[in-house]
């Protein structure tokens, strides 16, 4: 009988027709496997298998049912931290137990303790820094204004302009140089040729009062009668606000008046501390700037003319925008051609006056006008002086 050759899975079997003949017979012995999932192993096969392969019959091979994979374990909830946390699953599924260390908590103080926690972003942390001082114990006197300027001079950390020239006017009311403070006695107004007068304290004169126009009328009386009066606060002549209280003789300098605190009314009337009511009053006044336009009613005539009598002296006459230097002079055989109708051309006529520069925006110089002679006619000139450029010179014969 001739061998048959089989293959399977990749391995030559050789069946002889005897065995062949023989597992048939056997093949109706053998029951039927059961249908159930879970099936009996069946009994060796009774072929002669080489190569190590397998007994089992390949046709009788039992038809294994696929198992259905259990369901997927719910989600595992964390617990919150500091806390053990035990997920129990039922009781055919899996069982998992999470146990998270508590992380250890450094020591602070008590400052410490109260701060809001650090917050991150994108990697960083941001850090709050507190900041103590430390104030010496004992007087503590603040440096003033000019240990500070001195201070920084020597560390050369600013820039400081020239230093402006003092101021020598003196008030012919209060006897104190230079402009007063804002809230105080204010700046100074002129009140003849080389006299000057602060603001508040010809305002607040007795004798003294404001036209609607800003005028103050009566500075010449007042200024005559303080030269009688003395001071009540500092012994000195000048004084000129007086008490409004009835057969009171009370009377100050306006800042000698605000150093006594005295009490100031809204209606320019002033008690003294003596007759002044207790506590605040309604119409007290508590604020004494002056930021409207406030001049001195004089005769400019009057004084232009005693600046002609007097002659040559080291004084500043300003009126309006105009600083005279020179007034000039007029001879006879001048008088037919230095005049027109409305104004006299005196030769030597010298002022200047601070204005726009011609050459740069929002920069000013000083023009300085003249009045000159040339061929019996009068010649008007203007010289412009500036920073940084030669002097210019315009002349014509009007002034306009």
């Amino acid at each position: 009988m001739k061998d048959i050759v089989f293959c399977s899975n990749n391995c030559f079997v050789l069946y002889s027709a005897a065995v062949q003949a023989k597992h048939s017979e056997n093949k109706e012995s053998v029951p039927s496997l059961p249908q159930s999932p879970m099936k009996e192993r069946p009994p060796k096969a009774f072929h002669q298998y080489s190569n190590n392969i397998s007994t089992l019959d390949v046709h009788c091979l039992p038809q294994l049912q696929e198992k259905i994979s259990p369901p997927s374990s719910p989600p595992i909830m964390f617990p919150p931290a500091f806390e053990a946390a035990k997920v129990e699953a039922k009781p055919d599924e899996l069982k998992v137990t999470v146990k998270l260390k508590p992380r250890l908590k450094a020591i602070h103080s008590s400052l410490d303790d109260c701060r809001p926690p650090s917050k991150k972003w994108k990697g960083m942390k941001w850090k709050k820094w507190s900041i103590q001082i430390v104030i010496p114990k004992g007087s503590f006197k603040p440096p003033c204004e000019e240990e500070i300027d001195e201070f920084l001079k020597k560390l050369g950390t600013t820039l400081k302009p020239d230093p402006v020239p003092k101021d020598y006017r003196k008030c012919c009311f209060c006897h104190e140089e230079g402009d007063g403070l804002t809230d105080g006695p204010a700046r100074l107004l002129n009140l003849d040729l080389d006299l000057w007068v602060h603001l508040n304290c010809a305002l607040w004169s007795t004798e003294v009062y404001e036209t609607q126009a800003g005028a103050l009328i009566n500075v010449e009386l007042a200024l005559r009668r303080g030269l009688q009066m003395k001071c009540m606060f500092c012994h000195k002549m000048g004084a000129t606000s007086g008490c409004h209280r009835l057969r009171c003789t009370n009377i100050y300098h306006f800042t000698c008046a605000i150093k006594a605190q005295c009490m100031f009314f809204k209606d320019k009337t002033m008690l003294c501390p003596m007759h002044k009511p207790k506590g605040t009053h309604e119409q007290e006044l508590s604020y004494f700037a002056v930021f409207r336009r406030v001049y001195v009613q004089r005769d400019e005539v009057r004084q232009i003319a005693s600046i002609v009598q007097r002659g040559e002296r080291d004084h500043t006459f300003r009126v309006g925008s105009l600083i005279f230097h020179a007034v000039g002079q007029l001879l006879p055989q001048q008088m037919q051609a230095f005049h027109s109708s409305k104004a006299l051309f005196p030769v030597g006529y010298e002022a200047s006056r601070l204005y726009w520069s011609m050459r740069y925006a929002n920069r000013r110089c000083r023009y300085l006008c003249s009045i000159e002679e040339k061929d019996g006619l009068p010649l008007f000139v203007i010289k412009v002086v500036e920073q940084g450029h030669e002097d210019l010179v315009l002349t014509d014969t009007t002034p306009k």
